[in-house]
């Protein structure tokens, strides 16, 4: 059994003038140019719709069982979701997905380098059904909080909508959701008395046995 690093040789640099390149990202302006991107696996995975995924690093009990069930409700139906999945909640979300069928965008706030791939990654990975993408080079190689901010930026700029499990009052991923909705785009949360507040800014109520607002936009 291999050691589960990241080999460089599978990966592969876009530049922003590559054919590959996701267009979206052009309009995505990093110091005045778009990012250099690293990815490893099926490409064709940032074409169509994609949701956006995340949620803070601390959920409270409602939320958190109601994030379990919506992984669940989602995972088997033809849609392609991108997150960072960091935070210990993002991860449990994206371990039960990747038990279905639904496709996956992992975007790390580091640089793909020497990256471990969990056990779990490396099937899907084979398999067509999962993409790592990173805005970082290989010399970034730890994820620090100005890398997650970047990276969730980069990743509301690729989702088609978002879905923010539950965001901290006055935290990041809070003015994430009012800045996606200042540009129009989409924005979902668990309908929890935990998200009076995100829904009060103006993100959509969706519940795990009513996904279908949240799909009509995959």
């Amino acid at each position: 059994m291999g050691s589960g690093r990241m080999d460089a040789r599978n990966c592969i640099t876009l530049q922003p003038d590559a054919v590959e390149y996701p267009a979206v990202l052009r309009r995505c302006e990093s110091n005045a140019r778009p990012p250099v991107i690293t990815v490893q696996g099926n490409l064709d995975l940032l074409e169509g719709k994609i949701i956006g995924f995340c949620c803070s690093v601390r959920c409270p009990g409602d939320a958190l069982l109601k994030i379990y069930d919506l992984a669940r409700a989602l995972r088997n139906h033809n849609i392609t979701l991108i997150g960072g999945f960091q935070s210990a909640m993002e991860k449990e979300f994206l371990d039960l997905v990747l038990r279905g069928s639904a496709r996956i965008i992992i975007c790390p706030a580091r640089g793909l380098g020497t990256m471990r791939i969990p056990a779990n990654w490396r099937k899907p990975l084979s398999d067509g059904r999962l993409l790592l993408l990173s805005f970082f080079d290989g010399s970034i190689s730890r994820a620090t909080s100005g890398s997650a901010i970047l990276r969730n930026a980069y990743v509301a700029a690729l989702s088609h909508c978002l879905l923010i499990a539950h965001a901290e009052n006055g935290g990041k991923n809070e003015k994430l959701c009012m800045d996606i909705l200042a540009q129009d785009k989409p924005v979902f949360t668990l309908a929890s008395p935990d998200n009076e507040r995100l829904i009060e800014l103006g993100a959509a109520p969706v519940t795990a046995d009513k996904p279908m607002p949240l799909l009509n936009y995959s």
